[in-house]
């Protein structure tokens, strides 16, 4: 396959999918003309990294990932271990979202949204500045 098909059928762009060579992820072989020639295992490591990288998951953790999926004799806590790690983060990032709309939202119920030159959003958003200096 050309980089046009392999990038169809993993539903990538193709500046993905070179960069992920680039990267060290994919290794396709080169014709006599210098083009890539995707075998039916890269498109398949192009799928698997697709979706880990849905999954939030960073090249380091997909080059991880594809290293265990392609070594038949892995532990499958060495897999989980990558996951629980990376759910671990995505957990920490959901409570910072929670806590930035909290403050958020009380910023925007204090403003009364009217023609006053005064708003406790840009008070707010001083003060927070202030205290991070």
């Amino acid at each position: 396959m050309n980089i046009a098909e392999v990038a169809k059928a993993a539903r990538l762009p193709a500046k993905t999918i070179r960069y992920y060579e680039e990267i060290g992820l994919i290794h396709p072989k080169r014709s006599d003309n210098g083009y890539r020639a995707f075998a039916e295992s890269d498109l398949h490591k192009l799928a698997f990294v697709g979706r880990a990288r849905s999954l939030g998951f960073s090249n380091v953790d997909c080059r991880a990932l594809l290293a265990l999926y392609e070594d038949h004799a892995r532990a499958s806590c060495d897999v989980k271990a990558v996951a629980v790690t990376h759910l671990a983060q995505i957990r920490d990032k959901i409570a910072e979202l929670r806590a930035m709309e909290a403050t958020l939202a009380t910023l925007v119920q204090a403003c009364s949204g009217d023609s006053r030159p005064d708003c406790p959003i840009l008070s707010g958003l001083s003060e927070q500045a202030q205290t991070q200096t």
